[in-house]
């Protein structure tokens, strides 16, 4: 396995990070799409109505409810901001990151639409890109100091 664009030249640490991200991986898909078909299925195309809808009418969902869908949607992408850039130093390239990043959330929400599971939701993008972005920067300070 060829690991020539990782951050770190440390084989070992470099196949525990990509072990890491197939983990990962695979426990996304489980949330994202193992939830089966809705027939009851809600889009939101407009950004910030539901992050807006949370925070506005916080008294009327409870604590774990409007914890997961704010928090959760941020704290659940965080890895793809260090394993990706981890795994290959041309994603600490900010706008290649962000491109990168958003295609890739982008492709999730819409299978989600296609495949009629969990719910399309562009402030569902916005926080999984937020979380994203925080990974990101942790990883180019990280970056930053081993070099």
């Amino acid at each position: 396995m060829n690991f020539r664009y990782a951050v770190s030249s440390n084989r070992i640490l470099n196949i525990t990070i990509l072990i890491i991200g197939i983990i990962y991986m695979l426990i996304m898909a489980v949330l994202l799409f193992w939830r089966g078909h809705d027939s009851d299925y809600h889009y939101n195309y407009i950004p910030f109505q539901t992050i807006k809808l949370y925070i506005v009418n916080r008294a009327y969902f409870d604590l774990d409810t409007w914890a997961k869908n704010l928090f959760g949607n941020i704290l659940l992408f965080i890895p793809i901001g260090i394993i990706l850039p981890l795994l290959n130093n041309r994603f600490l390239k900010a706008l290649l990151f962000i491109i990168s990043a958003l295609a890739l959330l982008l492709s999730v929400e819409l299978l989600q639409m296609v495949l009629k599971v969990g719910s399309f939701d562009v402030d569902d993008i916005i926080l999984n890109i937020v979380g994203a972005l925080i990974g990101f920067s942790l990883t180019k300070r990280l970056s930053r100091r081993l070099r």
